[in-house]
């Protein structure tokens, strides 16, 4: 028994799975912004109710949540406290050449304005290692280590990171500060760089062990009152989190390295997305997935999902080391709020009225006009089957907001509403360019595949601004991002900076390093309950040609390196630099910087649903008719009497053509005219632009 759980910022989406039978209940219930544990536990539980299951049947519960996310967002994270060697304290503060905005003279520099360790509280000690092998220069100055833990204990900083220049070569120096600040400070929450980003660029493994401090008490005390709440709901279930590397870990790994957890939540919305296209055997995707508050897009190509480089992995404006999924994530939701900025110009987001109190629509005392609203008034939300009828629509408060935001514009309402989706359709169109076609990717060539609260209500219209011909609506939208959680394995990367020259390679010192690396993830697989037998690993190694900047990820063959298996990887780097950059330098000489392995440990996971295979009539299917706004050719809005039809009726491979509203339990979508709709046997919705 599978239970996958996705807190979003306004609702909080489950789904159950019995592996035995493949029979799936889905549920979703109101985000508990205050303390997300709350709403994980009651809807658990009452999915249980629903599908008539005693909690504790449950075996598994997979969770995907924004605790670390909000925190670095939000800069609510603890008060943190360094140790450094000495000479090197204000490496978080000086960063690197880049700036985020190369030619402004005024900008914001994220590390700078908003710190995650102030100057006052980063001490530094006496130790120094040296390259290539990380030997002692100077010893670690045990007796400075004990006296900045108790300074820490004393001005009440309970979240320390150590960071030691080169621990990456050697990490006995922060292993043993460790141990000290742990004896003189037993309540502290200790990080050290060589085990959250063990490899070289300093700034960089700086900024990544500070943010697991800054977010990482926080993330601890969130899963240890999770897993008493769910104890004292009579679940016994074990807990595991997604991970941003798209895999999910245990609840004690996360608690003590929260950092792989920055981009939990939209990571589980692209497995989720990979599974919906396959049951239509798509591969070449998409992803799109709008909430409350954020839309999130990846792009999937062969079925794969882009991960992130080093150079793109930044959260609130912090880079980190540490294995994602590419993920390009803007505010722009179902929430997000329309207004006039101080020059007038008519915006919509990244604002948002969040769960509480949430769209004015939700009947929850919201008062400011926004997305959601826009699509009730315009028609294309059904107030009587929102939520599956669970939840009634305030359309009046919903007019209200709307036609005061009118007023202010000068707009009639009906175009005031069009023209808040159309904004917001066009801010979601311009990230899947950034994602795509500054990129050197075709959007046309992929599927969009639209799932969240909010997806398929903005999808088609998205798709037709980008030229994309079809758009896939997964089996139950609204939940997809939960789905995904039961779609994947225990995953783990270790990393080793190896630096290696490809005209005078060091063989088995790489051998070694991936030896070293596969036993060290079969010992936490162990640890975890996982034979490890059962595992299976994945090489790579991060190369460059020498003189370059930054690094490609390209993929090592299995097995004792040797000449052979390094060619091959060098190979795959030419064609990746060539397919990224549009050259490559065949002659040149490759620098091998990092090594890498992921393991896999498998788990029980979702499998795909039997063909559907319905043939009643359309008419049984249909809710009822009514006016719903659309824009027309000539710019002006047009109001059809359109039908609403119930999904679960709709008949198999009977292409319906717009405009056409699809209701269901946990999202609508919205078919406007020109488009076709067909129920395809593997269950999903595709939409032919």
């Amino acid at each position: 028994m599978l239970v996958g759980v996705d807190v979003g910022g306004t609702f909080t989406d489950l789904v159950l799975m019995d592996t035995a039978t493949g029979s799936v209940s889905i549920h979703k219930v109101s985000t508990t912004p205050a303390d997300p544990s709350v709403g994980v536990v009651k809807g658990i539980l009452g999915l249980c109710a629903k599908a008539g299951v005693a909690p504790a049947a449950i075996d598994h519960v997979l969770h995907g949540t924004t605790i670390a996310t909000n925190a670095a967002l939000e800069y609510r994270g603890a008060e943190c406290g360094m140790i450094t060697t000495r000479g090197y304290r204000d490496i978080v503060h000086i960063g690197r050449h880049q700036r985020p905005e190369h030619y402004s003279i005024q900008q914001r520099i994220p590390w700078q304005a908003t710190p995650l360790v102030k100057r006052r509280h980063r001490l530094v000690v006496s130790e120094r290692l040296i390259p290539p092998r990380g030997d002692v220069l100077v010893p670690l100055s045990e007796q400075e280590v004990r006296e900045a833990a108790r300074h820490f204990n004393e001005i009440g900083i309970a979240s320390i990171a150590i960071c030691f220049l080169f621990s990456y070569l050697n990490p006995d120096h922060e292993r043993r500060a460790r141990d000290i600040v742990v004896e003189e400070f037993p309540e502290a929450f200790v990080t050290i760089s060589s085990d959250v980003a063990p490899q070289f660029r300093e700034f960089e493994r700086f900024t990544t062990t500070a943010m697991n401090a800054f977010v990482g008490p926080a993330v601890r005390d969130y899963v240890a009152r999770l897993e008493g709440r769910m104890r004292a709901g009579g679940l016994q279930a074990d807990l595991h989190i997604m991970g941003s590397n798209g895999g999910v870990a245990t609840a004690k790994m996360v608690a003590d390295r929260p950092v792989i957890t920055m981009l939990s939540g939209p990571a589980a919305g692209v497995l989720g997305g990979i599974w919906a296209g396959a049951l239509s055997g798509r591969d070449n995707l998409i992803t799109f997935d709008i909430g409350g508050t954020s839309a999130d897009i990846g792009i999937v190509t062969a079925g794969r999902f882009a991960e992130a480089t080093a150079r793109d992995t930044w959260i609130a404006g912090f880079p980190l080391l540490t294995p994602m999924i590419d993920i390009h994530t803007i505010g722009a939701g179902g929430g997000s709020i329309a207004r006039l900025d101080a020059g007038g110009a008519f915006r919509v987001g990244p604002q948002s009225a969040g769960a509480m109190p949430g769209p004015a629509g939700y009947g929850r005392g919201g008062t400011l006009p926004t997305v959601t609203d826009a699509n009730i008034v315009l028609g294309r939300l059904d107030p009587k089957n929102f939520l599956g009828g669970a939840m009634a629509l305030d359309v009046a408060a919903a007019r209200g907001v709307i036609e005061r935001f009118a007023a202010e514009t000068a707009l009639p309402m009906a175009q005031t509403a069009l023209g808040i989706l159309t904004i917001i359709n066009a801010n979601m169109a311009n990230a899947i360019r950034s994602r795509t076609v500054q990129k050197g990717i075709d959007p046309r060539g992929y599927a969009l595949v639209a799932f969240g609260g909010a997806g398929p209500l903005h999808a088609v219209e998205v798709a037709r601004t980008l030229g994309i011909n079809e758009v896939i609506i997964p089996p139950a939208p609204g939940i997809t991002s939960a789905m995904g959680l039961l779609t994947t394995d225990l995953k783990y990367d270790v990393v080793r900076t190896c630096f290696q020259l490809s005209n005078a390679p060091d063989l088995p010192r790489m051998t070694e390093a991936f030896t070293e690396m596969e036993a060290e993830i079969a010992v936490q697989f162990a640890a975890d309950g996982l034979d490890p037998t059962l595992a299976h690993y994945e090489r790579a190694g991060d190369l460059r040609y020498v003189g370059q900047g930054y690094e490609l990820r390209v993929a090592f063959n299995a097995g004792a390196v040797d000449e052979t298996i390094l060619a091959e990887a060098l190979i795959r780097f030419h064609e990746q630099h060539r397919a990224e950059y549009g050259h490559a330098f065949a002659d040149s000489v490759i620098e091998i910087v990092n090594l890498r392995v992921t393991g896999f440990g498998p788990r029980p996971k979702l499998g795909k649903p039997p063909a559907s295979q319905k043939s009643g009539s359309l008419e049984d299917a249909l809710v009822h008719r009514s006016a719903v706004i659309f824009m027309a050719a000539d710019g002006k809005p047009v109001a059809p009497d359109t039908p609403f039809f119930r999904r679960d009726l709709l008949p198999t491979d009977a292409p319906i053509p717009g405009p056409v509203i699809i209701l269901q339990t946990d999202s609508t979508t919205v078919v406007p005219p020109g488009c076709t709709i067909t129920a395809d046997v593997g269950g999903n919705l595709i939409i032919a632009v």
